[in-house]
């Protein structure tokens, strides 16, 4: 997915849309429960990867992202209160609808991947890892 912006100008586009976006998952009360690690760190990552992704230098290093989030227990309404953030950083940096685009189909090609119907869906990665399972805590039990 080739973008018709220059490397550097798609760059700071992303990295506007992650820094704004991060702060919002940082500040949610239920997301920030699965993040546990720095948000710069996360931030630089999504940077990374996002940038590779739309034809940018490669530089990410990571796992994908299927295999990076086995161990966390994302449902339906997790990954659409995640979209809603990351649309809502869209707007507020006033991204420009090409790299939305772009962005977003990433976004849903690994959605298979990452969303799971149960917490024993869920894999550890690493012998020592520990399953993350949080509920929205917004949401009334019955």
């Amino acid at each position: 997915m080739e973008s018709t912006l220059g490397h550097k100008e798609l760059e700071q586009w992303i990295r506007k849309v992650s820094e704004e976006f991060y702060q919002s998952v940082y500040g949610d009360q239920w997301l920030k429960q699965v993040f546990l690690v720095p948000q710069d760190h996360i931030t630089s990552q999504q940077v990374d990867f996002v940038l590779a992704a739309l034809g940018g230098p490669k530089r990410y290093s990571g796992r994908n992202p299927g295999d990076a989030h086995t161990h966390i227990f994302i449902n339906e309404e997790m990954w659409n209160r995640r979209e809603e953030l990351l649309n809502q950083a869209f707007k507020t940096v006033n991204c420009p609808i090409e790299i939305q685009n772009q962005w977003l189909k990433i976004e849903n090609a690994f959605k298979g991947a990452i969303v799971m119907k149960s917490p024993l869906d869920c894999l550890k990665r690493y012998q020592m890892d520990e399953i993350i399972c949080v509920y929205n805590p917004d949401k009334k039990s019955a």
